[in-house]
């Protein structure tokens, strides 16, 4: 530990909070204890990567892991928010690569500036020192001991020296800063023209023979790399099945007592505030508004009323169906399990009044406050049971009628006959139990089965004609298989593959025609006004945003940094007489009223913008900084990640789910408080 630890005082605030963005390091100063460790991952010394010889084993990735699940209090699955071990392991890499940044230009840390920033963070609720014995219990939780807990802060701040350091000469002009008001504060109403690949692919009517022609031009693309099986089952329909049971009201209410409390109720009612992001560069920027609006609604008290939440959703939230009822959903959020990605479903595990960290789903940042649970009686619950209840017998009866056919077909070889024996209990006409599929292959999308990993599974082990499988679930209830016909790997003849032939082609030549197309479209148009008709000529539908600010998506098409240019650049009328491309899209857009920024109001804000650019400068430059210094470590070897490690350690982990791509060490999400 370090010498003369108690006799410190305090030095100077390094903010460490506006850091946090960048440094997972900073993580450091939670020092509540660490309560559910797995006890082998987090003292686990194997080793996952080495920076420069310095190692980050699977302990600290797991370490760094608790105090997210510490920080969240258990409300959020990790990988829904984009904190795997990949991503866990990245920032930590990052953190090394920094800390050894600053010792090569010569940014060291004294013992008095360590002790000092400890001090002052690990401190009570009174705002005095938590004393030695707390202060080595969170240091030997956070990163495993008390040296290595002392080398991380010693790391951290000299960390901030560097950002420091690089960022100094970091300046912005009062042009610059006036420039972007102009920009962020003109409105535009505007026609615009989207051209899709699915707008011209109906405009593309080849003949056999060009579909032959590209055929024999590509046929290995086309060729068939599994053997293909055509297969005859028979067919137990569960719904079907599931219409002859009876389910008496006993059973019910059985069933209804046997549920579990959070069961009997019909959902939670849940305000919420939706910020979008229209392009990737705006992330940082509109992750910070909703920081500052999550501090806003919690205010003292770290819960928000239900009148207060909607006073700020009426304001802020760009989701006008609820925007309108403060915040407010349309029914009640209940437990769903075929969507677990769906961020509605963390409310759950909230606690009423409670409000979200922000949370980045798809292209938006969402803000939840759960309300009360409305509770459910057995008559408002006895519909959704007796579905349950008969899909639940339906399923078992199907699954033991399918068993018997199984037996049936293997001993008589005759589907036509257990299908005439099993009819009745199935609830179903013999010829509707027996089906046949054409030609398939692993991936195919059957029809009346789909793409079905599991029947072909159970089609997989049938290698001569009348062998019979075992019972599998497909859509809609069990089958029972038996081989037809077998064919090897080939090129397939053109017949066979007509179609897919002629949807590649359609969408090929569509591709082609899109940036001819926008193009002929932007020359017919002399006049906004004139863009419309220039469209619905081509079989093309013009859409309108009458108060465009740049930034904004058009429509789906989406935006970019180039559209934001073209669309700046328009005056009253004019039309953009080069198309814009945004992803797979190109864009004809039409100005047809523009509205500068009010620069009366510049004035008012200028200080702040200037700050708010000078930081997001600040911050870029110094990133670009770091991606540089770790792409030289990597080419010299000083970067080492074990993959093997790697993989093993995230074997267990769900697949992140519409990962947010959060920036900064460690994959820090949000900003982290500090002196807690």
């Amino acid at each position: 530990m370090l010498k003369q630890f108690g006799r410190m005082k305090r030095t100077r605030n390094w903010l460490i909070v506006a850091f946090a963005l960048f440094m997972g390091l900073s993580l450091i100063l939670f020092y509540a204890p660490s309560r559910n460790t797995t006890a082998t991952a987090a003292t686990s010394t194997e080793v996952m990567a080495e920076v420069a010889g310095d190692d980050i084993t699977v302990g600290d990735v797991e370490r760094l892991k608790e105090v997210y699940r510490e920080r969240f209090g258990g409300q959020f699955d990790l990988a829904q928010l984009g904190l795997n071990n990949k991503g866990l392991l990245n920032g930590l890499i990052r953190d090394r690569v920094v800390a050894l940044e600053a010792r090569r230009v010569g940014l060291g840390v004294s013992d008095q500036e360590v002790a000092g920033e400890i001090r002052q963070q690990m401190v009570d609720e009174s705002g005095k020192f938590v004393g030695l014995e707390r202060y080595k219990e969170v240091a030997a939780s956070r990163a495993g001991s008390v040296a290595r807990f002392e080398q991380q802060m010693r790391d951290s701040i000299a960390a901030q020296k560097l950002e420091a350091f690089v960022t100094a000469g970091v300046k912005v002009s009062e042009e610059e800063v006036l420039d972007d008001f102009k920009r962020k504060g003109a409105e535009l109403a505007l026609i615009y023209v989207p051209v899709t690949p699915d707008q011209l692919i109906a405009r593309v009517q080849p003949s056999d023979e060009e579909l032959q022609k590209y055929f024999d031009e590509h046929k290995t693309d086309f060729r068939f790399l599994e053997p293909q099986k055509k297969v005859r089952y028979l067919f137990v329909d569960q719904a079907k099945v599931g219409e002859k049971l009876d389910i008496p009201d006993a059973d019910l209410r059985a069933a209804y007592d046997a549920l579990a409390p959070e069961n009997k109720q019909a959902g939670v009612k849940v305000q919420q505030i939706v910020l979008r992001v229209a392009r990737p560069d705006l992330d940082a920027s509109v992750l910070e508004k909703a920081n500052n609006l999550v501090k806003e609604t919690r205010g003292e008290s770290g819960n928000a009323t239900e009148e207060k939440f909607a006073e700020i959703a009426r304001g802020n939230s760009e989701d006008p169906a609820t925007a309108k009822n403060g915040g407010g959903l349309a029914g009640f959020v209940r437990k769903n399990l075929n969507r677990p990605d769906d961020p509605l479903q963390r409310t759950l595990d909230m606690t009423p009044g409670q409000v979200s960290e922000p949370i980045k789903y798809q292209n938006a940042y969402y803000i939840f406050r759960r309300g009360e649970s409305v509770p459910k009686s057995f008559e408002e619950a006895k519909t959704e049971l007796l579905v349950s209840q008969r899909n639940t017998r339906a399923y078992r009866t199907a699954a033991q009628l399918a068993e018997r056919a199984v037996q049936r077909i293997k001993e008589t070889k005759d589907f036509q006959k257990v299908a005439q024996e099993l009819a009745a209990e199935a609830n179903m006409k013999p010829e509707e139990m027996i089906r046949e599929t054409p030609l398939v292959k692993p991936g195919d999308d059957v029809p009346n089965v789909g793409s079905n990993p599991q029947f072909e599974e159970a089609i997989r082990p049938l290698e001569n004609a009348g062998d019979i499988g075992d019972r599998v679930s497909i859509k809609g209830g069990f089958a029972v298989p038996l081989l037809m016909e077998k064919r090897e790997p080939r090129i397939p003849d053109f017949a066979e593959v007509k179609d897919q032939v002629a949807s590649r082609f359609k969408e090929e030549r569509a591709r082609q025609q899109l940036e001819q197309t926008a193009r002929e479209l932007a020359n017919s148009a002399g006049s906004a006004a004139d863009l419309t008709a220039a469209a619905e000529k081509l079989g093309l539908k013009a859409q309108t945003e009458e108060k465009y600010k740049l930034g904004s998506p058009l429509g789906a098409a989406g935006t970019s940094p180039a559209a934001d240019d073209a669309i700046y650049a328009l005056k009253d009328g004019e039309v953009t007489k080069t198309p814009i491309k945004v992803g797979d899209t190109w864009v004809v857009v039409g100005a047809t009223k523009r509205t500068e920024a009010d620069l009366s109001e510049f004035t008012k804000q200028q200080q702040t913008l200037t700050d708010t650019m000078l930081q997001t400068r600040q911050s870029q430059v110094f990133q670009d900084y770091v991606t540089v210094a770790r792409g030289r470590m990597e080419k010299a070897g000083d970067v080492k990640i074990y993959q093997d490690v790697l993989d093993r350690a995230s074997a267990d982990e769900e697949p992140p789910v519409a990962a947010p791509g959060f920036g900064g060490g460690g994959g820090v999400p949000f900003q982290m408080p500090s002196g807690q």
